[in-house]
């Protein structure tokens, strides 16, 4: 059942070599956690029940309520030698449940309610994981938000003929002229290239937000991370303003990501000497205030 899709298969780098060695193995095991759920939840014939039967046994298997899913135990063995919470893991599994049992978000609001759970808490973690101020959570919840957005539009069609699933607000068609059978075609109408473009421009505000969160992280390797991470987010962005997901490929050839993956070092490096001082930072309650636990919409 499992899609054969590896960490060097993602758009965006995972515990690439600029982050440190020692922090590699916990974010490549929270990483197969993701996977293998998000493998199931997008299984195109294994029925729904099948799917959250699954989903719990993986979840029982990272709190130590079972061992049937080698997955959960080695993320919960990783998080315990490093003294972690398996909240952000957990929050993940809302995600993924959602995925079973939700096929459509009726604005923009409520599908950056599911990116609360399916992308803020993947950046969360690796915060957490180099020991980062909470404060820098507000600024990863948009890039990590922009991120899923992006990876919405670039498989809109492929999710709603293999899954019956959009992620594209309901509003945001109804905007524009379009329908969700538009996803169906073999090229977008115009009402859906509008359509697409549109939801692109709201990721390229999440992006202006988020672009001083490298400058806010402590860890410099991280931060350079965060940066080549922006810097292709930015990229895609306005790829998908101009282009039908629906017939051409939007994703960057190995030439571009390196281009601007260099381009994201040089602006993380420029950015260390530009960021405010420790001073300037507000104090780190977002880690212990429940009120942050979710992203404010």
């Amino acid at each position: 059942m499992r899609s054969g899709k590896g960490s060097h298969d993602e758009n965006f780098p995972v515990a690439s070599w600029i982050v440190h060695p020692r922090y590699r193995p916990a974010i490549l095991a929270f990483y197969e956690f993701v996977r293998v759920a998000d493998d199931i939840a997008d299984h195109p014939s294994l029925p729904e029940a099948e799917k959250l039967a699954f989903l719990d046994r993986l979840e029982g298997s990272l709190l130590g309520r079972g061992s049937s899913e080698p997955q959960g135990v080695a993320l919960k063995i990783a998080l315990a030698d490093r003294a972690l919470s398996p909240r952000h893991a957990r929050d993940l599994l809302t995600a993924f449940r959602l995925d079973v049992t939700k096929r459509r978000y009726a604005d923009f609001s409520d599908l950056m309610d599911y990116c609360s759970y399916s992308a803020m808490p993947v950046g969360r973690f690796v915060l957490d994981l180099h020991g980062e101020r909470g404060t820098t959570w507000d600024a990863n919840d948009q890039l990590c938000a922009a991120l899923q957005i992006i990876n919405h539009l670039q498989d809109c069609a492929k999710d709603y003929r293999a899954l019956d699933r959009v992620y594209i607000p309901l509003d945001t068609f109804a905007a524009h002229g379009a329908a969700v059978e538009d996803l169906g075609a073999e090229r977008a109408s115009p009402a859906l290239k509008a359509c697409i473009a549109g939801l692109a421009d709201r990721t390229a505000g999440l992006l202006d937000e988020s672009r001083v969160f490298s400058s806010l992280i402590r860890d410099r390797r991280l931060a350079l991370e965060v940066a080549v991470i922006q810097s292709l987010a930015e990229r895609l962005t306005a790829m998908l303003k101009v282009r039908d997901p629906l017939s051409e490929r939007v994703h960057l050839a190995k030439p571009e990501v390196a281009a601007r993956g260099l381009l994201g070092i040089v602006r993380g490096i420029l950015g260390r000497f530009r960021r405010p001082p420790v001073a300037a930072v507000l104090p780190d309650t977002a880690s212990t205030d429940p009120s942050n636990q979710r992203r404010r919409t």
